[in-house]
């Protein structure tokens, strides 16, 4: 849509470097960007992104504090709450709301990083920020540990592992958000996750001795629950690994008793879960409680069958409808019975991604426009390629499902799986194991082909599944067994090749990829965003305490996180009422009249407004997904004349007809402060209509 807009980077006449309240500008200092983390998460990680790329704030007051000082305001920092109760029924952080923080932002591993830090007596020994940070890169050295354990496992040889790891760091800005978003609840919840799927691929194996499998049962109980408290949509990924075990246990590839105690953990888990998450009915609603709750009634329907009755092969023969039909049907069940909204809006989303529907929402629109939720682009797969990561895993997923197809076939004709797998057998498809990892990635992969942002659950797992490949003698050896190979002995070449592969691309990969990696580690990236720190020094010094502050979703979590003023939204997007008054709040940056701003500022309590003007003046490289152009969508003031679409309304924008200061703007909103990129305005109480 066509729009003026006028150049960014001017400050305006009458500045003169200070800011409009009188608080001169902070010292100008580099230091590093703060962790939105240690007590609080305010701002969700998909917000604070779509900030930091807007604008790369950083929230750091620049005056000097003495050692006293700093070590009290530290150890106030790294203190519990008083009570819980402040935090599960909090009513200083969103004005006219009262929420359960603890729920909404999921601020589980914040609760258990506090204890850790009192327990631990690190209040002398660090700041509480940096034991944080600790703790979570810590999580990831237990992520990429759980990979290389996974596919040792699965291969047999520690070259696996290196070869997994190495690919993983390599490609970090497809495996990891750790680079860009360190309180991401992923980067919590992701390395219990891999966890769960080393014990369970050691679970899976054929002739494990009893210790072991105890072992394994008891590690998969123990990370399953925790991954499910530590991430919102924990239950959405198991469901996919859920639907993994079903598809290994349909083919009567896996023992069945071991896949149905994995089943009885996923129930566990989520009784437990909804209990001690205050009772989190999306728990009740969710597809993973539907469909094990459907596989374990089949399954008594066809243990209560007489064997080799026409019922009873009948049964058998339709149990994979069986299943879908009766998880189709318990999932519509209980979410008429069952009261839910948190994540309404995610099935929403799903059908207008599908094309299933349309809309003119603006919520939904500006979700479709981000980047994390659209087809991964082509620098994805090149950067996959450059690293000969995908290739190899194209090659082992292509023999793995040859020999899959191969082995489905012999279990339909009759033929009994082996108890014992030699290497010159060549059916690395009979191993449950690999089955149910080729079905997992495979499942994963189609995710992260419609949504980027599921790139980072499945690319980790690509690196273990293309690393066990090329390590493993077995698949080696089916694909010579295949070849029929006779001038060269293929026990013999398969050992050779799990090797000399591995080694020619480590060596290959370390040429490469080392030199740079080491120059990225050797560069202090920093950075100083001046405006936003003026911006959060004058809230400190200049507003009133009881002050509310209203703009964009991101920016108010970032002001709440560094001054504690109370805002009155926040980018969270698992209640309706927030998401409405998100989109009431962004109408700021739309083309209505300044006493409807007024009325929806007034109605949350507000007593300043904050426009930023890279979101006022936004020139988005995709046409149609700016902020004020989805919004004159939603509110039909958008005219398509002859192929071409404007936006047309008797009202000016209003983020531009404010800083005109002429009447009727002037008789609502008061100008108290400016710099480059923000413009702060008193909401007036008193109204006065002078010309």
């Amino acid at each position: 849509m066509r729009e003026r807009s006028r150049p960014r980077g001017r400050r305006e006449a009458g500045d003169g470097g200070r800011s409009a309240g009188g608080a001169a500008s902070p010292r100008r200092e580099r230091r590093r960007a703060p962790v939105a983390g240690g007590g609080r998460r305010l701002a969700m990680e998909e917000g604070a992104a779509d900030l930091r790329q807007r604008k790369k704030q950083n929230c750091t007051e620049s005056d000097k504090m003495a050692p006293e000082e700093r070590n009290k305001e530290n150890s106030k920092l790294g203190r519990s709450p008083k009570c819980v109760y402040e935090l599960t029924h909090n009513n200083k952080t969103i004005s006219l709301k009262t929420i359960n923080a603890v729920q909404q932002m999921t601020l589980y591993p914040e609760l258990i990083a506090s204890v850790l830090y009192q327990a631990s007596g690190s209040e002398e020994v660090i700041e509480p920020v940096y034991f944080y940070i600790g703790i979570v890169f810590g999580l990831q050295g237990i992520y990429v540990t759980a990979l290389f354990v996974t596919s040792w496992v699965m291969s047999g040889t520690w070259l696996a592992g290196m070869l997994t790891v190495a690919w993983f760091i390599i490609n970090r800005t497809d495996t990891t958000r750790i680079d860009y978003s360190i309180p991401s609840r992923e980067n919590w919840a992701l390395p219990y996750f891999a966890c769960q799927v080393a014990a369970l691929t050691g679970y899976l194996k054929k002739n494990l001795n009893c210790s072991a499998e105890k072992f394994c049962y008891l590690l998969v109980s123990a990370s399953t629950y925790t991954f499910m408290m530590m991430w919102e949509y924990s239950h959405y990924l198991l469901f996919v690994q859920a639907v993994s075990l079903f598809l290994l246990d349909s083919f009567a590839l896996a023992q069945t008793e071991k896949v149905h105690e994995v089943y009885k953990i996923y129930l566990f888990s989520l009784f437990l879960g909804y209990l001690l998450q205050f009772e989190n009915s999306a728990l009740l609603v969710s597809p993973l409680l539907s469909l094990v709750a459907a596989l374990m009634l089949s399954k008594c329907l066809q243990m209560n069958m007489k064997k080799g009755t026409f019922m009873s092969r009948l049964l058998k023969i339709m149990y994979i409808y069986l299943v879908l039909t009766i998880t189709v049907t318990l999932n519509f069940l209980l979410k008429m019975f069952v009261p839910h909204k948190e994540n309404e809006h995610l099935l929403k989303f799903i059908e207008v991604k599908l094309g299933l529907n349309t809309t003119k929402n603006f919520t939904m629109n500006w979700l479709l426009c981000q980047e994390s939720l659209q087809a991964p682009s082509q620098d994805f797969f090149l950067r996959l390629t450059q690293s000969s990561l995908l290739p190899f895993y194209i090659l082992v997923l292509i023999i793995c499902l040859f020999s899959v197809t191969q082995v489905i076939f012999r279990r339909i004709c009759g033929e009994p799986l082996k108890e014992t797998i030699k290497l010159e057998d060549g059916r690395i498809g009979e191993r449950p194991e690999i089955v149910y990892h080729v079905i997992h990635t495979i499942l994963l992969g189609c995710l992260a082909m419609c949504l980027e942002g599921m790139k980072y659950l499945w690319t980790p797992y690509v690196c273990m599944l293309a690393a066990f490949g090329v390590c493993s003698p077995e698949l080696w050896m089916t694909l010579f067994k295949w070849l029929r190979l006779k001038a060269v002995h293929p026990i013999l070449l398969a050992l050779i090749l799990s090797m000399a592969v591995p080694t020619i691309i480590g060596f290959s990969l370390w040429k490469e990829f080392f030199p740079r990696i080491m120059t990225e580690l050797s560069e202090l990236q920093e950075f100083y965003d001046p405006d936003t720190v003026e911006l959060m020094t004058w809230i400190k010094r200049q507003a009133p305490v009881a002050a509310v502050f209203a703009g964009s979703p991101q920016l108010m979590g970032v002001i709440k996180l560094c001054t504690g003023w109370m805002v009155s939204s926040l980018p969270l997007y698992n209640d309706d009422d927030l998401l409405k008054r998100n989109e009431n709040i962004y109408q700021i940056y739309s083309k209505r009249s300044a006493e409807d701003i007024y009325k929806i500022l007034t109605s949350y309590k507000a007593n300043f407004l904050i426009i930023e003007d890279s979101i006022c003046n936004e020139v988005g490289p995709v046409r149609g997904c700016r902020v004020k152009d989805l919004l004159d969508i939603a509110n039909g003031h958008v005219v398509c004349e002859e192929g071409d679409s404007y936006a047309y309304s008797k009202y000016g924008r209003f983020c531009h007809e404010i800083k005109m200061n002429y009447s009727p703007y002037v008789n609502y909103f008061t100008r108290v402060y400016w710099n480059r990129s923000y413009f702060v305005y008193k909401i007036n109480t008193v109204i006065s209509f002078q010309s």
